[in-house]
């Protein structure tokens, strides 16, 4: 694992990108555990940010330092232009933060929980377009107690974008979903990308960060030691292929650097079809796990 705390794996955003948010060198310690040691990162605004890593490993507290909650012991930060220590009001307001789980508000209804939460911002959207935007319009009418999981978390959604907010945090938002309903928040968070909001978004989930995110950054024991489009994470595009393929009633395997050439050589053994043909390259988990090695989880 890489031990300086500016990786060579890390591709920042372009000199002349218009930022949401630039941390340089940020530090938080509790006692002898760095919690977050030194992290450089930058935000472009418009684009989903997912931020992987172990329980533990710097997430949590990096995002709440961006959101104004935590206080940092060193480093330069700003999110939409101002240091989120000395961020007012006005400032709080051009923020949606949805958490892991909330539990408030459940003896109202889906309208009135997002009425009230309208109430704390000078310029909210609308609320009946807000909850149509969420996919709750038949059940404006339900109080949160009833709502079933993934109605809660879009109804958390909706509290988190009635201020029309130009940066997002979303918190391990799918946690707890079954398969079909992860799908569905998913539509809901590509659209709300589609209306230029940033997303910064936490998740253990590498199949949503790879689907959702346009970079994904990797936080390891408090260093952020990777951050690229999934697609380049951590020199993925550049990994060996293994191709596979039957050959004399054997597997055979093949690994290269090349792979459509060698598949070509293969289709022309065989005169087109080859039996049984695969070709793997490392997936977004092979690519994390190698990236964190033998991390262990801080106790705190």
């Amino acid at each position: 694992m890489t031990t300086e705390t500016t990786s060579p794996l890390v591709v920042p955003a372009p000199v002349d990108a218009d930022l949401a948010v630039r941390v340089r060198g940020l530090r938080r310690h509790y006692g002898e555990t760095k919690a977050v040691d030194g992290v450089d990162l930058d935000i472009v605004r418009g684009e989903v940010l997912a931020l992987l890593g172990p329980n533990g490993a710097g997430k949590t507290t990096t995002t709440e330092i961006l959101e104004g909650y935590r206080k940092r012991d060193a480093g330069d930060v700003d999110v939409l232009g101002v240091d989120p220590a000395h961020g007012d009001g006005r400032w709080r307001s051009r923020l949606g933060i949805v958490l892991q789980s909330a539990s408030d508000l459940g003896d109202l209804t889906v309208e009135e929980s997002v009425a009230h939460f309208a109430g704390y911002f000078p310029s909210p959207r609308d609320v009946g377009e807000v909850i149509e935007s969420v996919g709750l319009a038949e059940k404006r009418s339900t109080r949160g107690f009833d709502l079933s999981g993934g109605q809660r978390r879009r109804l958390d959604v909706a509290l988190g974008i009635i201020g029309g907010p130009e940066l997002l945090f979303l918190d391990e938002p799918t946690t707890g979903f079954d398969p079909e309903a992860r799908r569905e928040f998913w539509e809901l968070i590509r659209g709300l990308r589609g209306t230029g909001t940033t997303i910064l978004l936490t998740t253990h989930y590498l199949d949503e960060a790879e689907v959702l995110a346009d970079r994904v950054g990797v936080i390891s024991r408090g260093r952020l030691i990777a951050c690229d489009v999934p697609s380049r994470l951590g020199g993925r595009d550049e990994s060996l292929a293994t191709v596979t393929w039957r050959e004399a009633d054997e597997q055979r395997t093949q690994v290269t650097h090349e792979p459509t050439r060698f598949v070509q050589e293969l289709a022309g053994r065989f005169d087109g079809e080859v039996p049984a043909l695969a070709v793997h390259r490392p997936s977004l988990e092979d690519v994390y796990l190698s990236l964190i090695g033998d991390d262990e989880e801080p106790t705190s």
